[in-house]
């Protein structure tokens, strides 16, 4: 069977939500399938029990097409630092930081990587869903592609193209796409999918001929509007999703600074519709929140440096309600931070914390990644991962004491029984929700969505015609 590579028309069309969703069909299929993006750029990360790092996107569609999450599904990754700067992330591990330049000059090196992740992947899976990025027609970085080009002409893999009718300009996005394509790409070109699609389907059968007859591209499916907020890809996603609250039980604020990372954190509270969370962006009084969470950030002395700038640092030290840090959100709380290396700064650094804890922190290489179960407060199994360069000696993994709380284990929100019994600390009426079956829920209703509006079956057919 041949590889698939998902391609968009631009960025934010509907990649990485429809690789997904292929992904769980085909495997309910009874089809081993595996995703995979040869280079991502997000500072959203989760760790696989190979204690390596990888976009939360790749891994949360692994989770999704039932198998073990690896750095093989995305064995580049790129964290933006800041001042032109990006983390390099090969195969899980931190490379080195560089200038955006630099790492264009090292494509050719990481393009070695890349083939030996998408041939073991090719060997272990009877099917692996590519998925590109932004458009695979940005011309004047072709050489430099990583996830559209390198992949589809190396691999000869067969190829979709996801189109997003919302944003207008759907048929000159398709056309133009094609006819930039270089030949490999467009021959491999099995069809089109239109995604976001609002309103009455018949309205556009004539679209779908104009596409089939004068492109002579086949339309594979139109899928309607159903935005899926789980494991949101970009700070955009987040800021854009608007909640759904009904009985609103406890109000948070979320610090917003602009180093803002892992996110997914989030997702939980944003899907309870007991929980108003509001993202906090500049200064503005807490007064009036039942608590306040300082999230992870991937440059936690410039965030730290952001929040005295926007005057929310003595706010947050005013403030009299429960306070909860998640990593870098977690290492704010200390007496003072210590970068002496420059290790994740620009330089050799140090600042002062919120001095909520009597701890420091120092930042070392290497990176700390660990997943699994961990003892954190009072609870003896609580599932989540870490990913921090930050050391702090006398409270290494969490504090509480009551009101200030913090930990450097991303997922400890997802916990049901946790997060029912501190959210019922803050009001005893909060009821609380299942997480898990949540997520399922909506990933299922996605799917379903996906297999009734488009033709998953001939798709199939074709992947397996050589």
């Amino acid at each position: 069977m041949k590889s698939l590579a998902v391609l968009g028309t631009g960025s934010d069309v509907g990649k990485s939500t429809l690789v997904m969703a292929l992904c769980r069909i085909y495997a309910d299929m009874g089809i081993k399938v595996a995703p995979f993006k040869a280079q991502n750029v997000s500072n959203n990360s989760a760790v696989t029990l190979e204690g390596r790092e990888i976009s939360r996107s790749q891994y949360f569609q692994a989770e999704v097409a039932r198998i073990e999450p690896s750095y093989l599904n995305n064995p580049v990754l790129l964290k933006s630092q800041g001042s032109s700067s990006v983390q390099v992330i090969v195969n899980g591990l931190v490379h080195k930081r560089q200038s955006v330049s630099d790492y264009f000059d090292d494509i050719e090196e990481l393009k070695v990587h890349v083939f030996q992740a998408f041939s073991r992947l090719e060997q272990d899976y009877d099917l692996v869903i590519a998925e590109g990025a932004g458009s695979p027609v940005e011309l004047n970085l072709l050489e430099k592609d990583l996830s559209n080009t390198y992949i589809t002409n190396t691999f000869n893999t067969k190829n979709i193209l996801v189109a997003d009718i919302e944003r207008g300009g759907v048929f000159a996005s398709i056309y133009g796409t094609m006819a930039l394509m270089n030949p490999v790409m467009r021959s491999n070109l099995l069809g089109v999918v239109i995604n976001k699609f609002r309103g009455d389907r018949r309205f556009f059968d004539e679209g779908e001929k104009i596409i089939r007859t004068q492109f002579g591209l086949p339309v594979l499916g139109v899928l309607p509007f159903q935005p899926l907020n789980i494991d949101m890809e970009d700070s955009q996603s987040l800021s854009n999703y608007k909640q759904r609250v009904d009985n609103v039980a406890i109000r948070v604020a979320v610090i917003a600074y602009p180093g803002l990372s892992n996110y997914n954190d989030l997702d939980v509270l944003m899907a309870d519709s007991e929980v108003s969370v509001e993202l906090i962006f500049s200064y503005r009084s807490l007064n009036g929140f039942d608590l306040v969470i300082l999230p992870g950030s991937k440059t936690v002395i410039r965030d730290l440096q952001w929040l005295k700038q926007q005057g929310l640092f003595e706010e947050l030290q005013n403030y009299k309600g429960l306070v909860f840090g998640i990593c870098g959100g977690y290492q704010m709380f200390c007496e003072s931070l210590h970068d002496p290396d420059g290790l994740e700064h620009n330089h050799a650094c140090i600042e002062t914390g919120l001095k909520f804890i009597d701890d420091i922190v120092i930042y070392q290489s290497n990176k700390i990644l660990s997943s699994g179960y961990y003892q954190l407060f009072s609870y003896t199994a609580i599932k989540g991962y870490e990913i921090h360069s930050g050391r702090m000696d006398k409270y290494p993994l969490s504090f509480d004491d009551g009101r200030y709380t913090g930990t450097h284990v991303h997922g400890v929100f997802d916990d049901n029984i946790f997060r029912t019994d501190y959210f019922k600390l803050i009001n005893p009426s909060y009821q609380g929700f299942d997480y898990g079956i949540y997520r399922e829920e909506h990933v299922k209703r996605y799917t379903d969505m996906v297999s009734a509006n488009m033709d998953v079956s001939l798709l199939l057919q074709m992947l397996q015609t050589n």
